[in-house]
């Protein structure tokens, strides 16, 4: 790609990503051009749909997200690296208002220029859940599919002006029921004590 494309992709993505931030991913392409300074016809011919535009904007945070699972695969305790990445999920998808319903769509069509990013991201968060449940400290019903789910609802939450105050608690509140501990764990035992020989 020649410099000055490159810098126009630049820009219209930087436009984009400001204009998605301020008004959701449903904000209209024209508007995205007509902020960006350029027509239509420009924005259309480097992006040519809103889904190739959502995934050029998005592409390097699923990379970052997906790298930073890898990273606390290896340095974090399994339910510290499973919150945390959990947590930064969320903060990540309340930027882009209605990203998580775009992401939801995606994971199902293989056509979609965000399946493979949306696919790749989910992985990473269910190796997460799958070392936490092998050590233990994730309850064992539940798969990606539904950690996945659970990034969508809390970034929902996030981005209702009435229920936002209350994200961080609830957030909480989720990855206390995602997680389990040694504690609850002997409280089972007591009720239920294992019949020994």
């Amino acid at each position: 790609m020649r410099a000055d494309a490159r810098k126009n992709r630049d820009h219209l993505l930087a436009v984009a990503g400001t204009a998605i931030t301020e008004q959701g991913v449903d904000v209209s392409l024209r508007d995205i051009a007509r902020k960006a300074d350029v027509g239509l016809a420009t924005l259309l011919r480097h992006f040519p749909t809103r889904e190739a535009l959502l995934d050029a904007l998005l592409r390097t945070s699923f990379a970052e997200l997906t790298a930073k699972a890898g990273e606390l695969e290896s340095s974090s305790a399994p339910d510290d690296a499973l919150v945390s990445w959990l947590r930064d999920c969320v903060a990540w998808t309340t930027e882009y208002r209605g990203v998580t319903v775009l992401m939801a769509a995606a994971i199902e069509d293989t056509e979609s220029a965000l399946h493979a990013s949306c696919v790749t991201l989910r992985a990473a968060g269910a190796r997460l859940l799958a070392r936490a449940q092998a050590a233990g400290t994730a309850r064992s019903d539940m798969d990606g599919a539904d950690l996945f789910a659970l990034v969508a609802m809390l970034a929902w939450l996030g981005d209702q002006p009435s229920l936002a105050p209350h994200a961080d608690r609830l957030f909480e509140v989720v990855a206390s029921a995602v997680l389990t501990s040694a504690e609850s764990s002997h409280a089972e035992e007591e009720r239920h004590p294992r019949t020994r020989d």
